[in-house]
């Protein structure tokens, strides 16, 4: 292999300087816009949401439209900046949908490569904040399974953020259909979820019409290529979960004494919280790989997002369950926002698959074979 193979190769997990600087911004606006309490009173009123927010930061700074190209709309950038993205909002819990619709329904629509049709069309509007939309399969979907039959007529449950969409993309027997979430016959109800920061919905649509974007060999594809994308920055959100997790339960234990010491001084939980740095720092890396992966279009993306997302769906529940529990009492009240990240985790774990179907995508990606 030469130097110049191995070098196209080799991920780059760094972060660039526009990366950083991306981050200071969401970070601040986050910081301002959804800090904990806010988050915690938007969750308990009728609509966690708030569209100041989702247009400062899909409009604004313009992360909505980072995946799509600038003659489309977009900002012309890639995953990589889209993972930041992802980061800061599993810092923070934020009730945005970016990953459904910025990510998942985007890169759905991408992937069909209409650049003059309706699909176009759908994507500025996307990339612009203008609206939402969200992909009308279940949240823990992994294949593009048709869940509505060919007159549009179906129930598909658990659809995340389709209370916030403006248009859903319905994959059937007959193709990918764009469905307006105020159309006729169609029906969004929300669900009790236990992650109140991304609200669940069922979707009934009875008879609805709507825009065939798609055949259904293309929208399988497309719709692959949308979930694919899903589970590889997922991971990047829950990175994001599980430094938030880490930094505060070390801050907390710093200040928090017990016998006249700060109980973070005693040994085991020095252990605790260092097996957890270690855990976080592994996280981080396969999030990168899995997010460069996707970027640079690398034929082991399917791999890295996989052993990304067996990886860090359970250091994020990890960190979220220390949280809990090395805060104490405290951590335990509905004031204080580690059941937040615990909730998120633990939804997280399940979404676009669970860490053991992941896992048996590695055992067939590298052929192992079974026990």
């Amino acid at each position: 292999m030469t130097a110049q193979t191995e070098e196209t190769v080799t991920p780059d997990l760094l972060y660039s300087e526009a990366e950083d600087d991306l981050r200071s911004a969401v970070r601040s606006l986050l910081a301002d816009r959804s800090d904990a309490p806010t988050v915690i009173a938007r969750i308990e009123s009728d609509t966690p949401y708030d569209p100041q927010l989702w247009k400062a930061l899909a409009a604004d700074i313009g992360a909505a439209g980072l995946l799509v190209p600038e003659k489309l709309g977009g900002q012309g950038a890639s995953h990589r900046e889209a993972a930041v993205i992802l980061e800061e909002l599993g810092r923070s819990v934020a009730p945005a949908p970016y990953l459904t619709s910025a990510v998942v329904a985007t890169e759905t629509l991408l992937a069909l490569g209409d650049e003059d049709g309706p699909v176009a069309g759908i994507v500025g509007e996307l990339a612009a904040g203008r609206k939402v939309a969200v992909l009308a399969v279940p949240f823990s979907a992994t294949a593009a399974t048709p869940t509505v039959s060919g007159t549009l007529d179906g129930t598909v449950i658990a659809v995340a953020d389709a209370v916030a969409a403006d248009l859903l993309l319905v994959p059937t027997a007959d193709g990918l259909y764009a469905v307006g979430t105020d159309d006729a016959g169609v029906s969004v109800e929300p669900l009790v979820a236990l992650d109140l920061t991304r609200p669940l919905a069922t979707v009934t649509l009875t008879g609805a019409t709507g825009t065939r974007l798609a055949d259904a060999e293309a929208a399988g594809s497309a719709v692959r290529r949308g979930l694919l994308a899903g589970a590889g920055l997922l991971a990047s959100e829950q990175l994001g979960i599980a430094e938030w997790c880490l930094t505060e339960t070390v801050r907390y234990t710093r200040e928090r004494h017990q016998f006249n010491r700060p109980v973070g001084s005693f040994q085991a939980l020095k252990h605790r919280m260092a097996q957890l740095w270690l855990e976080v720092v592994s996280a981080r890396a396969a999030a990168r790989n899995a997010a460069d992966a996707l970027a640079t279009g690398s034929p082991d993306a399917p791999l890295a997002v996989a052993v990304a997302q067996a990886y860090c769906s359970r250091v994020a529940v990890h960190a979220a369950e220390e949280c809990v529990q090395l805060h104490g009492g405290i951590g335990m009240t509905w004031e204080h926002p580690a059941h937040l990240y615990l909730k998120r985790a633990k939804a997280d774990s399940i979404a676009y698959g669970t860490a053991g179907h992941h896992r048996g995508a590695i055992a067939e990606l590298v052929e192992l074979p079974a026990p």
